[in-house]
């Protein structure tokens, strides 16, 4: 079988609704999946107390720094290569693909190094009480450790997406995140008694509270890794790692990665930077504060995960329609993707209304920090629908290679929006977690009717920056 048999999603003869929800689906479960083990790990730390869910808290920003720069770096490779799926021109797919996994390799082994030789410094940079300081040091320590999978996870995954295939990344992530619940169980707890109605066993537990969660975290990307990269060497598509061709590094590739990632990069960094920032500010009303305001995000999570099911397929679809110059089918794509995404996060922004309560219970037993984050929920919710316009819309824009607007709308909504007047409400007027949140609102709120205007008024169709290379 030939390249020439490779059949792009554009080719298809089914309606475009069918072929969005095709690739939709499987990334949508996936990412329902990943919160429903987001829910259960953090509901298995949060059971250790406020000091133990701080710990993780404290990481979370940086982790999100780290793994969102390292996300729009592999989005560059898969941009790239659906556009020359759409093109019909693999060899230029090939080159992309080598590139990635020399990358891959460069990549895990310097940003590995480095989180961990600042490891131990974090947490005291960012101001955490003392207490908290140990488990934060040894969980960021761990997952530095597991970083070069992550990444090679990262940007595999994304390639496999840029063809077409979202089942396979779905599976990885469905047996993973499996291994890192069943990692938690055995290694966050102590020996205990469990019991089903009268039947009643000892199980083992290591006992190892927050450094049980780090390992189990860190083995769990490891697997990831290995299982993306098995995958991409040894199933059939137009993104898989060929033997032959060059390993050298391939300036005009690299160069496109380069004009197409570092937007993206620098929307990721200075968005995980803000929330870096807003922890910090969030640190300083206390404990609690900080404890509900990191669950109440991974509550929050249950809304907006699925909708990058929507996002992924317009980066797909769109970048491999305008490589086969199909503006039509761009445009027709991208309306679609946008408007199932302003549904979904609608009726589930309504539902976290709703249980807000019941969603902060899952997570921990405190009573003050259920409250807290209940309230934040509640104000969160009308955030929702225009939330979902900013994670499809950057979709749809990085799919014609468009990545600078949605940075500089990020830049504003982030620093401009929400965290001055957060910094101002808390520090000055002396006001609580929900000023900080409401800020969060009015940024969401203006990402999204920003990036919805982009869209609709068309110009990334004729505004691409993603050229064939040399």
């Amino acid at each position: 079988m030939g390249e020439s048999s490779y059949k792009r999603l554009i080719d298809s003869d089914k309606k475009p609704a069918a072929v969005i929800w095709m690739l939709a689906w499987p990334a949508i479960i996936d990412q329902l999946f990943h919160t429903a083990v987001q829910y259960v790990d953090s509901a298995m730390v949060g059971s250790l107390g406020a000091v133990a869910t701080a710990a993780v808290a404290a990481n979370t920003s940086t982790i999100w720094l780290v793994n969102g720069t390292m996300y729009a770096i592999g989005t560059g490779f898969s941009v790239i290569a659906a556009r020359n799926i759409g093109a019909g021109d693999y060899d230029v797919v090939k080159r992309v693909v080598h590139q990635a996994v020399l990358t891959v390799v460069a990549l895990g082994i310097v940003v590995s190094t480095l989180l961990f030789a600042i490891g131990r410094k974090l947490p005291l940079w960012i101001g955490v009480e003392a207490q908290v300081v140990p488990d934060a040091q040894t969980y960021i320590r761990w997952i530095a450790l597991s970083l070069p999978f992550t990444i090679a996870f990262m940007f595999f995954s994304n390639l496999l997406r840029s063809s077409g295939d979202t089942k396979s990344p779905m599976i990885c992530n469905i047996v993973v995140n499996l291994s890192n619940v069943i990692g938690n169980f055995l290694l966050i707890f102590p020996t205990r008694i469990l019991s089903i109605g009268e039947l009643q066993w000892t199980m083992w537990g290591a006992g190892m509270g927050v450094r049980g969660a780090a390992i189990s975290t860190a083995f769990a990307n490891m697997l990831a890794g290995l299982i993306m990269t098995t995958i991409i060497v040894m199933k059939r598509t137009p993104v898989q790692i060929a033997r032959s061709g060059s390993w050298k590094p391939d300036k005009p590739i690299l160069g496109q990665v380069f004009r197409l990632a570092t937007p993206l990069a620098l929307e990721r960094a200075m968005l995980s930077f803000g929330q870096i920032t807003l922890t910090v500010i969030v640190t300083g009303i206390g404990t609690t504060a900080l404890a509900a305001h990191h669950l109440a995000i991974t509550a929050e999570s249950i809304t907006y995960m699925p909708v990058n099911g929507f996002s992924i397929a317009a980066t797909t679809l769109v970048a491999q329609s305008l490589g086969a110059h199909r503006q039509d089918k761009a445009r027709s794509f991208a309306v679609r993707c946008l408007l199932y995404g302003i549904l979904l996060m609608s009726f589930t922004g309504f539902l976290m209304f709703v249980f807000s309560r019941q969603l902060m219970g899952f997570f921990t037993g405190d009573l003050g920090v259920i409250e807290l984050g209940s309230r934040v929920l509640r104000i969160e919710a009308f955030a929702e629908p225009f939330f979902a316009m900013a994670i499809v819309g950057s979709g749809i824009l990085r799919g014609s290679g468009d990545t600078r607007r949605p940075f500089a709308y990020s830049l504003l909504g982030m620093w401009i929006i929400r965290l001055l007047p957060a910094a101002i409400l808390i520090f000055v007027f002396d006001l609580g977690l929900e000023a900080a949140w409401s800020c969060m609102v009015a940024d969401l709120c203006v990402r999204g009717l920003l990036n919805l205007r982009r869209v609709m008024k068309n110009r990334w169709l004729a505004a691409s920056q993603v050229q064939s290379p040399q």
